[in-house]
């Protein structure tokens, strides 16, 4: 038996907390003569954060950023379509790191051929994702609905018409005009979010729009709830807190996949994340290395590694007032878990010992050169910020 003194948790209140074995066995009350304590100091306990969408499993920024399971885009080489692939990246992350793999809803990722959901289920896994691309064929797509929805599995799209998208690298604007990027409108998010909800109400699926990103989208998503769709969606801290105004430099490490928004979107993406409209954030962690990042901005790969300041942006959030630390929790934690069918993410009796211990004022500096990811391409390079993880448990252990 472990308990946690002298903590505080993101409801507000503080309180003993007690392990027993792999789960939290009570939360409250007195000590057990003979359990181990553990002085938290006056930190914040909470919840391990359930990473839903990370294209990389990379262990050392996962345990920096207080990462305790991530689910893996099937965006891998090869393409998670297969149950064995599914099986070995389930595998990649224990004992420290649960990795929970989504399956390819299509062979190769090439939105096409339908791949076997129900056998990958049976290997491992917890959602089916049509990766970095949105799947342009619509009866496909309904197709996967169905399928998917046949064995309850949650479908996680992306959103960008690529009748529209094609080449770009930007989104359309002033600045994608002034630096003379390829760029698409923006109202490709809202075209391709239509669509997916249409097919979701027909087929009766789970759909999760992994990154919406427009004052449109949003409203879409928010419309769908209001009917009862089974719909949600997520976003990532670059664009709660960066506009395409990042890209004016031809700064690559600010290339993502959406393209970084107006800042009248940017705007929107917060009143969405105040008003309940977007139930996770998620790092969208894809580090890219110096072959990939130091090319014109049009030839650059999209992409971020956010493992490590996920729960430090976030935290701006609680202390902008927009939400509160129980809310942010739900967002990283507790909903993706729900979402995947998962049992972490909540601090509750009887749930898994999935804890962190946070030092909610801690200042570093985000380091591109320094961090722990496989490669350190953040749109964040060199910005103070607060809020580190200083202990991290999964189911009761440890990790260094």
């Amino acid at each position: 038996m472990k308990a946690f003194t002298n903590v505080h948790l993101p409801d507000g209140g503080s309180a003993n907390v007690m392990i027993g074995g792999e789960r939290i066995a009570a939360i409250g009350g007195d000590i057990p003569a003979g359990a181990e304590t553990i002085d938290g100091q006056g930190k914040l306990l909470a919840p391990g954060i359930v990473d839903l969408g990370v294209f990389r499993v990379d262990g050392p920024a996962f345990r920096f950023g207080g990462i305790v399971r991530a689910a893996l885009m099937p965006d891998q080489s090869p393409p998670l379509d297969d149950p064995g692939l599914i099986q070995r990246a389930a595998y990649s992350g224990k004992p420290d790191i649960w990795v929970h793999p989504l399956a390819a809803a299509t062979r190769g990722l090439k939105g096409e051929e339908l791949a076997e959901f129900g056998l990958m289920q049976a290997a491992g896994a917890k959602a089916v994702a049509t990766g970095r691309r949105w799947i342009a064929d619509s009866g496909v797509m309904l197709r996967v609905m169905r399928y998917a929805a046949a064995f309850d599995l949650t479908v996680v799209s992306h959103a960008e018409d690529s009748g529209l998208t094609g080449s770009a690298v930007a989104t359309a604007g002033e600045t994608a005009t002034r630096l003379g990027l390829p760029a698409a409108p923006a109202e490709a998010e809202a075209m391709a979010i239509a669509r997916d909800l249409a097919l979701a109400e027909i087929s009766g699926a789970r759909l999760h729009v992994r990154q919406v990103t427009t004052a449109a989208g949003f409203d879409l998503i928010r419309a769908a709830k209001v009917r009862g769709l089974p719909v949600t969606c997520g976003i990532t801290p670059a664009h709660l807190l960066l506009s395409d105004l990042a890209v004016s430099d031809f700064r690559t490490f600010a290339h993502l996949s959406p393209p970084l928004r107006s800042e009248a979107d940017r705007h929107a993406a917060l009143e969405a994340v105040r008003d309940g409209t977007i139930d996770v954030i998620a790092s969208g962690h894809d580090p890219r290395g110096p072959e990939d990042k130091r090319l014109p901005f049009a030839d650059s790969a999209a992409g971020a590694a956010g493992a490590e300041t996920l729960l430090a942006l976030s935290l701006n959030l609680v202390r902008d007032g927009v939400i509160a630390l129980e809310r942010l929790f739900e967002l990283i934690a507790a909903n993706p878990s729900r979402l995947l069918g998962l049992e972490g993410g909540r601090l509750e009796p009887g749930a898994p010992a999935d804890l962190i211990l946070v030092d909610q004022d801690a200042p570093w500096r985000v380091d591109s050169g320094r961090m722990r990811a496989a490669a350190g391409n953040t749109p964040f390079d060199k910005l103070p910020v607060q809020g580190r993880v200083l202990r991290l448990f999964k189911d009761g252990r440890e990790i260094a």
